[in-house]
């Protein structure tokens, strides 16, 4: 029996597809908002990070009403490092919405979030969507996805998945490119059609944590749908885990909350297909089963994709050390990654030699760098490593991992990025070069990409599109060479004059402006003849009865584009590390003295 009151779907999408845009569109016109109120663009992206960025990096839960049905919406990320986010939630719904851009078609993040839904054997309604782009490739594109659903082995059912025709940004839809679109009325009937209402039963009451949340008052709060059975306030049960027979800790429902339009609102009971959130237990993690205590067996939990990268995260110690953070001893940096891996279970934090030092594993750099962003916002103050990919042993030999790279360039820079594909031990798989766009596929060891993007966004002058996404492993492929360039390194501590950076920039090129304050060790600039410099850009010139204290005022530096998060990371080296401060990033070197560094070197 099914409740054909309710329906759970989820928005998958690659990066940049308009998911988030649709969301705000099914929202609007399933009357969450007052009819004159004002609503901001990409309303689902509360984090300050994702609407200063344009991504979604974790999945948002919300509802809307079509009629007399509820249709739960779950907004997912696009990026593929956050990937985990989406095989998680996928497990809270019966079916969802595949969106396409009429111009790009199916993209690597489209191939990965299908297969997973596919492999659950969720019913999938296709949008194509922004079909009011002046070069939609409408007819070109449903091919693409019919043969994407071919080449992921879809049932013959999962084959007559029904298109819908639509513009996001436009609120219009269509089931037939024929018929002129208009409302969204066509994408929402064909919801309550196609997608069936989740299955309801009289068994006792269990139900899957696909996401956790802290709350202030509540403390934590697990969310999911609820699979049989009902709960109410005062209920008396128990959370077991699919992956450990040990686990079973009792608890008390406080609160119950279901999810009315953005908000939550509080309720005395719920139901099997309701997506609910369940206040009171305080061990409970995300893949753990919330049941009644007669229930022995837990629900099976999807197994994330395991990480890829590891950075290592230690506490500060040079010479500004606690100058611009709130949080900056060992105890502090442990509980907030151990908070942040409870959340994300894509995210690994393991134990080093050291008590100041941990290592993090994760999906890919962005992945980690939004970590790194977020800490530092709440006042953290550390330093982290170069990212390294992790290795498997398989039958004795050492593999590492491979990713399939897809990129989009002008024809023009065709031969640099074959040049640049080359050095990083990549095999090119398949190249369609016309007159003015090329694509070219590739199967590159991931490490060769760490740092590539800033070089890639460099050769192609901002115009490429690069996408990956982990293929398989493979043996190790031999040395690849991290950059090709060296470090200018500060000489001494105190503050830059312009003076000293103008001697400095005639060794290379700077990546510090003037008044800043520096250390012995700390790297202000690159060196392209490949090998370590030091520069005194503390340096002031002597003043004498010839010359002035303004004479400096005549001195031409080079403009310098202060570094980003992803840049700096980009930028470390194997003998570097990046510290992290609310207010600055400092790239310097492990060893800050000069002379111990060279004979380490020896």
């Amino acid at each position: 029996m099914k409740n054909e009151k309710i329906r759970n779907i989820a928005i998958i999408a690659h990066v940049d597809h308009g998911k988030t845009s649709l969301v705000n569109e099914l929202l609007k016109q399933g009357g969450v908002f007052r009819a004159n109120q004002d609503v901001s663009d990409r309303v689902m992206d509360s984090n300050a990070i994702e609407r200063e960025r344009g991504i979604t990096i974790f999945s948002k839960n919300a509802s809307c009403m079509y009629g007399d049905v509820k249709i739960n919406i779950v907004d997912t990320p696009g990026h593929a490092d956050f990937g985990g986010e989406v095989e998680r939630v996928l497990k809270m719904v019966d079916g969802v919405l595949l969106v396409v851009d009429s111009f790009e078609g199916p993209m690597p993040q489209t191939r990965f979030v299908l297969q997973k839904s596919l492999e659950l054997g969720h019913r999938v309604i296709v949008v194509v969507n922004k079909i009011d782009r002046k070069d939609a490739r409408i007819d070109e594109v449903k091919d693409e996805v019919l043969e994407l659903f071919l080449e992921l082995d879809a049932t013959p059912e999962q084959l007559d998945s029904p298109f819908v025709y639509a513009s996001a940004r436009e609120g219009i839809s269509t089931l037939d490119m024929a018929q002129e679109p208009k409302d969204f009325v066509p994408l929402f009937e064909k919801i309550v059609e196609y997608i069936p209402g989740p299955e309801v039963n009289d068994a006792p009451f269990s139900m899957l944590v696909s996401a956790t949340e802290q709350n202030d008052f509540l403390g934590k709060l697990a969310i999911g749908k609820i699979v049989q059975g009902e709960v109410a306030v005062g209920s008396q049960l128990k959370a077991i885990n699919f992956h450990d027979e040990t686990k079973n800790s009792a608890f008390r429902v406080t609160n119950l909350f279901l999810f009315d339009g953005l908000s939550k609102v509080a309720v005395t009971s719920a139901s099997a297909g309701d997506i609910v959130n369940i206040a009171g237990g305080i061990d409970v993690g995300i893949g753990d089963t919330i049941c009644d205590k007669s229930i022995i067996t837990a629900l099976p939990f999807v197994n994330i994709s395991a990480p890829s990268i590891e950075m290592t995260f230690s506490i500060n110690n040079g010479p500004f050390a606690g100058k611009e953070g709130k949080f900056c001893t060992s105890r502090h940096l442990k509980d907030r990654l151990e908070k942040a891996a409870i959340k994300d279970l894509s995210l690994k934090v393991l134990p080093t030699d050291s008590a100041d030092s941990f290592r993090v594993l994760g999906r890919g750099e962005m992945h980690i760098s939004i970590l790194v962003e977020n800490m530092r916002r709440d006042g953290y103050e550390f330093m982290v490593s170069v990212p390294k990919v992790l290795y498997k042993t398989i039958d004795g030999k050492e593999h590492e991992p491979v990713d399939r790279v897809f990129i989009d360039v002008p024809t023009e820079n065709v031969g640099s990025i074959m040049s640049e594909m080359g050095e990083r031990k990549g095999e090119l798989v398949t190249m369609k070069t016309g007159e003015v766009r090329s694509k070219l596929e590739f199967l590159v060891p991931s490490r060769g990409l760490l740092g590539y993007k800033t070089q890639f966004m460099t050769d192609t002058r901002g115009k490429g599109i690069i996408n990956t996404l982990f293929e398989r492993y493979e043996p190790y492929k031999g040395f690849i060479r991290k950059r090709g360039f060296g470090a200018l390194i500060a000489f001494e501590q105190g503050e830059t004059t312009p003076y000293g950076l103008f001697g400095a920039q005639e060794r290379g090129t700077l990546i510090i402006l003037p008044g800043t304050q520096v250390y012995a060790g700390m790297v202000v600039g690159t060196n392209p003849a490949g090998t370590d410099m030091e520069v005194n850009v503390c340096r002031k010139k002597q003043l004498t009865n010839i010359r002035s204290s303004g004479a400096d005022d005549s001195l031409k530096l080079v403009p310098v584009k202060p570094m980003s998060l992803e840049e700096c990371i980009e930028f470390l080296n194997d003998d570097e590390l990046l510290e992290v401060t609310p207010k600055n990033l400092r790239i310097r070197k492990t060893i800050l003295d000069h002379s111990k560094r060279k004979r380490e070197k020896k």
